[in-house]
């Protein structure tokens, strides 16, 4: 069920802590988290693009974070990770900072997005399968995992995604 009250809104250095709690909870391993710390000290961070969704006392609970990766030369976003704590998943926590997220991005002019998720959760936001664009990654994952959005309805270009360097890939 969607919690109506979820609100999401830019990272501030004050929620560091918060969203790496948030990650370390949501994932198995901390390789996620510790990606989060690495991102933000590299030059793929992008300003006004991490985002938090809070609860109705203004915690985060939820996370969103879209980095600088290009497909061939042309450069895109990268959409993760996305966490949301154990206690509010399946509320809309994550819809909220994903939303925020892509809204921020497309009004910061950004064009592309690319995802590696799950398949039956990223198209409800526009994500399609990225091969049917042309594009692949470097590494072998489930086609339907690998998705890709238009936020300006233009044309996706093809090619392959170089992702930034902390991914490791």
């Amino acid at each position: 069920m969607t919690n109506p009250h979820w609100t999401a809104r830019p990272e501030t250095g004050a929620d560091a802590d918060a969203v790496r709690e948030i990650v370390l909870a949501a994932f198995e391993t901390p390789l996620e988290a510790d990606l989060v710390d690495t991102l933000r000290t590299d030059d793929a961070w992008i300003d006004g693009l991490s985002y938090v969704s809070t609860d109705t006392d203004g915690e985060p609970v939820g996370y969103a974070l879209l980095t600088r990766c290009h497909i061939d030369d042309v450069p895109a976003l990268c959409l993760a990770p996305v966490a949301v704590h154990p206690h509010h998943q399946r509320t809309g926590a994550g819809s909220a900072a994903i939303r925020a997220a892509l809204g921020a991005a497309k009004d910061q002019g950004e064009r592309f997005v690319t995802v590696l998720g799950h398949p039956a959760y990223y198209p409800r936001f526009g994500f399609d399968r990225a091969s049917a664009h042309g594009i692949t990654v470097t590494f072998d994952v489930p086609d339907e995992a690998l998705m890709a959005l238009s936020l300006h309805a233009d044309p996706l270009p093809t090619g392959t995604i170089r992702y930034a360097k902390p991914f490791g890939i």
